[in-house]
């Protein structure tokens, strides 16, 4: 019987958070592993933004979503950590010799500590609340973008009222031939420089109206027809798409199968990101406490400061002191690769 290998972390969720944590725990020289349900590393950022403009990384004034996590793997490639994709936990077990065991339909997999980056968990996008032919949704019906060129010098409509509807309308005002803003309130969620960024822009806002019926033939969609909301007041705008950026329902399920303490799919963490369980530890937008921010930014900040939690876990008799400069625990391997 092949003897079972054990890391010293395992990081369950490879989106932003879990990529960065993956790096800086190859910086304090932690042996990991990244176990990611998706096929892909990315998360959510990958699957579904990849060309979404990102405006909360430090430094970058901007970068697509491809690009941050392409940017994420490079930086991850000095420390090889083991990396197992389309993998899902389905059960934490920890044995009497402290060992985790994280059971997956694969296998078993072995780890002294835990660090829980799952993001929002699993996910689907809100639709649309009327009936509406589905192959619309094959065609001119998006619920995410994929690619810009799509729709170069189109006219694109888009329903919503967050930071991601907002984005978007800005990043497709260069590229479509119009763009339409709809949403059922005057007042946007979206952070305020976007919205003012909005109102300078090209793109017509429509507000505070709501999609009510999508009108075309049996492949496409060609026209939105739209209510001004508590009014008998109608409208149609003619589309080539019609993006719809109402969210997403997400779930964590797993967290409480886990044994972990949560509320509202987060994890209940303190300052040291620790969770209830010893052992496991949480970082990124699956995480709550007092004062929570929910950005990719956030998570970033969260990671180092769980790993350093867990080398102090791993090494409990001993007072380990976080280095405050990479330089000073940039490995030669590390040094080399970016020189």
């Amino acid at each position: 019987m092949p003897q079972k290998e054990i890391f010293d972390v395992t990081i369950i969720g490879g989106g932003p958070t879990g990529m960065f944590s993956a790096f800086y725990a190859g910086m304090r020289e932690l042996k990991t592993k990244i176990i990611e349900t998706l096929p892909v590393l990315g998360g959510q950022v990958k699957i579904i933004y990849p060309e979404k403009n990102i405006f909360d990384i430090g430094a970058f004034p901007y970068i697509k979503g491809a690009d941050l996590i392409d940017q994420l793997e490079k930086q991850l490639e000095p420390f090889q950590p083991t990396i197992c994709l389309d993998e899902s936990v389905l059960e934490i077990q920890k044995t009497e010799d402290h060992i985790f065991e994280m059971k997956t339909l694969e296998g078993t997999h072995y780890s002294r500590a835990i660090l829980v980056t799952t993001g929002l968990g699993s996910f689907e996008p809100r639709k649309l609340t009327f009936d509406y032919p589905e192959q619309y949704e094959d065609s001119n019906l998006h619920y995410y973008v994929q690619e810009l060129e799509t729709y170069r010098d189109k006219v694109v409509a888009i329903t919503g009222g967050g930071d991601s509807a907002v984005d978007w309308a800005l990043t497709l005002e260069s590229i479509a031939k119009k763009v339409y803003v709809i949403h059922r309130r005057d007042k946007f969620r979206a952070h305020e420089a976007s919205v003012s960024y909005l109102k300078k822009s090209s793109v017509e806002i429509l507000t505070p109206y709501l999609p009510i019926e999508l009108i075309g033939d049996e492949e496409q969609i060609h026209e939105v027809t739209l209510q001004k909301r508590r009014q008998d007041e109608f409208l149609s705008i003619p589309v080539d798409y019609f993006i719809v950026n109402f969210g997403f329902i997400s779930e964590n399920k797993q967290l409480k199968e886990w044994g972990l303490d949560s509320v509202h799919n987060s994890v209940i963490v303190n300052q040291k990101m620790e969770s209830s369980v010893p052992g496991i530890y949480a970082a990124g937008d699956v995480t709550t406490f007092d004062g929570k921010v929910k950005l990719i930014a956030t998570g970033f900040g969260e990671a180092p400061t769980a790993i350093n939690s867990i080398i102090q876990y791993l090494n409990p008799d001993q007072v380990i002191q976080a280095p405050t400069q990479s330089a000073e625990y940039g490995t030669e391997k590390f040094k080399q690769h970016f020189d």
